[in-house]
């Protein structure tokens, strides 16, 4: 009872330091997505040149996306007519960081990380994007079967103060607080199980140390955000700075099925790009730190460290309101994610007068993990002629096809070019 105890307590402790910062994360990763509309930003993509990259990984940057939620949007950007540079530029440096992980990062680890965290994202995803241009110089690929497929439909306007705040708090929040309560649990084991100055005593060397975390970090999903309270945890067991830095990194910058969409969509050259990047990148940079930045410059600003004046900069009552708006959020979240996936399947009463005669499929779709998904499968398929309404139910991995002539080997087309696997 007394491990649960401390496990518990801990569990407050780190949620009490994020809450308030999350929060604030959550309402800027809103505003992006209604304001800032990714579709406009492709024409910059397009050119096999520095400003291209730049742009796209300074596009990436701030955008609230994990690995799983990136694969979509930047296999999109590609297959819209991004070149490989840039779309591999987008795929370094948008996972790494996001405005929500920034604010979180700020909150536990400091002001040197919060600095140094989008910096290396974007070093990262210029040099991914330049290498992968400098490798792949005959980029003749066709324009994406899907584009050709599309038809006009109307777009529905929608209050933007309402989509805002939705999105922030309703659908993004979903797509997070799994990652993210996974992540703080096994901070808080972590910081009771794991002895102080741990990395001192049975290790003791600051590259092996960097190996180990890498190789941990590349294969398993940790989102930018869910890394944050793992990496200060660590830190304050022994682990050094640098080594953090590259957990920070290759975690959310790498998974199994990162590595599988990237080679499959875009090409294995990009992959060679992508790994050499953040690999390199994370070893570089966490070298760099270690020897020649000084430890206390980072230890000092962990918020969650015993006598740290920066647990200090909040008032108490605002961390205590802010965790629990946060958890009463993630429980709306769940309860709406459970009431949506014991809906019937069923087109509602308006449509289906229009959809009498129509015939109805449900297909299989594997690799779709959050609400970005979703919007973006459906989107692509409702644009597609023959098809009146495509609905994609997570919990089974399944869309709901409801049209007339609907072409399967298009639908598998779009499906397959967007980095997902139709079976």
């Amino acid at each position: 009872m007394l491990f649960i105890s401390d496990i518990f307590n801990e569990l407050i402790i780190l949620t009490n330091e994020m809450s308030p910062y999350l929060l604030l994360g959550f309402l800027f990763a809103g505003i992006l997505h209604v304001f800032i509309r990714k579709e406009k930003v492709t024409k910059y993509l397009g050119k096999k040149n520095l400003k291209s990259v730049i742009y796209a990984s300074l596009f990436g940057i701030p955008l609230p996306l994990c690995s799983c939620g990136v694969i979509p949007t930047g296999v999109s950007f590609y297959k819209d007519g991004a070149s490989k540079g840039a779309s591999i530029s987008f795929l370094i440096s948008t996972p790494q960081t996001g405005i929500d992980s920034i604010m979180v990062t700020y909150s536990l680890l400091g002001l040197p990380f919060t600095i140094i965290r989008p910096v290396v994202a974007l070093i990262t995803g210029v040099f991914g994007g330049l290498l992968t241009n400098s490798t792949d110089k005959n980029d003749l690929r066709k324009t994406s079967e899907a584009n050709c497929c599309f038809e006009e439909k109307p777009v529905e306007i929608k209050n933007p103060f309402v989509s805002m705040l939705k999105y922030a708090f309703v659908d993004f929040l979903q797509d997070i607080s799994k990652w993210l309560v996974i992540g703080l649990v096994i901070a808080a084991i972590i910081s009771v199980l794991i002895p102080d100055d741990f990395f001192y005593q049975y290790i003791g060397n600051n590259y092996i140390s960097m190996l180990i975390v890498l190789i941990a970090s590349i294969p398993i999903y940790v989102c930018a955000t869910g890394s944050v309270p793992i990496a200060a945890v660590l830190m304050l067991k022994g682990l050094s700075p640098g080594a953090a830095l590259v957990f920070l990194m290759a975690g959310p910058a790498t998974n199994a099925a990162t590595i599988t969409v990237i080679g499959k969509a875009i090409g294995k050259k990009a992959l060679i790009s992508y790994l050499i990047s953040i690999i390199g990148g994370a070893l570089l940079f966490g070298i760099l730190i270690d020897n020649f930045l000084p430890r206390e410059l980072f230890f000092n600003s962990i918020s969650i460290c015993e006598g740290s004046h920066s647990s200090h900069i909040l008032p108490y009552w605002l961390k205590i309101s802010s965790s629990i708006i946060l958890l009463l959020l993630i429980i709306n979240g769940m309860i709406k994610k459970y009431i949506s996936n014991r809906k019937t399947e069923k087109i509602n009463e308006s449509e289906s007068l229009k959809a009498r005669g129509m015939k109805e499929i449900t297909i299989t779709v594997k690799g779709m993990t959050c609400n970005h998904c979703k919007a973006t499968v459906e989107k692509n398929l409702n644009n597609l002629k023959g098809i009146f309404k495509a609905e994609v139910d997570l919990a089974k991995s399944q869309v709901f096809i409801t049209g007339n002539n609907i072409d399967l080997k298009k639908v598998k087309s779009i499906i397959e070019s967007l980095g997902y696997e139709y079976l």
